[in-house]
């Protein structure tokens, strides 16, 4: 499968993706070994892996400015923090979470507990997401959204949610600090 391929057929969550790819409904048992591979084979191909260009500094700037940002991903929270601790990006951040427990559910639960924990009213918060679904089920009650053009989908997938879409780190940051 060829990375244009992946993208094209890529969604959440990721049981509908499976099921794009193997054309059924998984078995029972068959996620479990699916998604542990996935993070298996993923973290070992993150090791020479860096961060974009400019992301570093993007990020100390938005906080240097006086703004907070925390960091929600679906990515196991210890290999998130570790991830994160690698990079030493992790004082840019108030708040980390990965997943804890089990693979494949939808990110919303997993964002409510991430604002309530911050005591952060959702409306009042900018969400900047790699998937045009997240932001179409998120505007509900959420004053802004962006998308980052840097993840499973191409650009024509993301320009469907109707959202500013920026390509690098240090564009994300400048349309989250423009004039709402």
């Amino acid at each position: 499968m060829t990375a244009a391929e992946y993208r094209a057929a890529y969604t959440r969550p990721i049981q509908d993706f499976y099921h794009r790819l193997f054309g059924r409904q998984l078995e029972d048992g068959e996620f479990v070994g699916l998604d542990d591979a996935f993070h298996d084979a993923y973290r070992g191909t993150m090791a020479g892996v860096t961060l974009a260009t400019g992301s570093r500094q993007a990020l100390r700037d938005w906080r240097l400015g006086g703004r907070t940002q925390s960091l929600l991903s679906m990515f196991r929270h210890e290999q998130l923090v570790t991830l994160v601790g690698r990079y030493g990006i992790q004082d840019e951040f108030v708040r980390i979470d990965g997943l804890v427990g089990p693979g494949g559910g939808r990110k919303a639960e997993h964002l409510t507990r991430h604002l309530a924990a911050l005591h952060l009213d959702p409306a009042a918060a900018l969400l900047v997401g790699r998937q045009p679904g997240r932001c179409g089920r998120g505007r509900r009650g959420r004053r802004e959204l962006r998308l980052f053009n840097g993840g499973y989908h191409d650009r024509s997938a993301l320009e469907v949610a109707g959202v500013p879409i920026a390509d690098t780190m240090a564009e994300v940051l400048s349309l989250a600090a423009a004039p709402r």
